[in-house]
């Protein structure tokens, strides 16, 4: 198995959600964020004690930004094929699965990356438990 070649700490300086304000309150409302906009919204004028507004603070580093916990890059890969890609690249990306393939292009995709010693993040996803053994 390969390890990512440069070991730089990662500081993910926010990993929770930005609520929008008040989607706990209403079913109907999603949670994902939109910018109060109101002329006396506590949020927009920021209140302490009120939910927070993102802005540019939040942002990780840029070396280490879309990084995986064990420092590799993600790519999502459909096909067996799709792994020929990373063949100089294994110390760099780590491959995941994409949902909808099944068990069989699974087995030959896990099959191919080990031999271009690729890091795959879900290996034992559809894997039945007689073939396990």
């Amino acid at each position: 198995m390969a390890s990512p070649a440069d070991k730089v700490k990662i500081v993910k300086k926010r990993m929770k959600k930005f609520p929008r304000f008040q989607a706990d309150r209403f079913k109907r409302m999603n949670q994902s964020w939109r910018k109060p906009r109101g002329i006396d919204g506590r949020v927009r004028r920021k209140f302490k004690g009120s939910t927070i507004i993102p802005n540019i603070g939040y942002g990780s580093d840029k070396k280490t930004r879309f990084r995986l916990k064990n420092g590799f890059y993600k790519f999502l890969v459909r096909s067996p094929a799709d792994l020929e890609m990373l063949l100089m690249h294994n110390e760099k990306y780590a491959v995941e699965i994409a949902h909808n393939i099944g068990a069989k292009k699974r087995k030959e995709i896990v099959e191919r990356a080990d031999q271009l010693r690729l890091h795959v993040t879900n290996r034992f996803a559809r894997l039945r438990a007689e073939e396990n053994e």
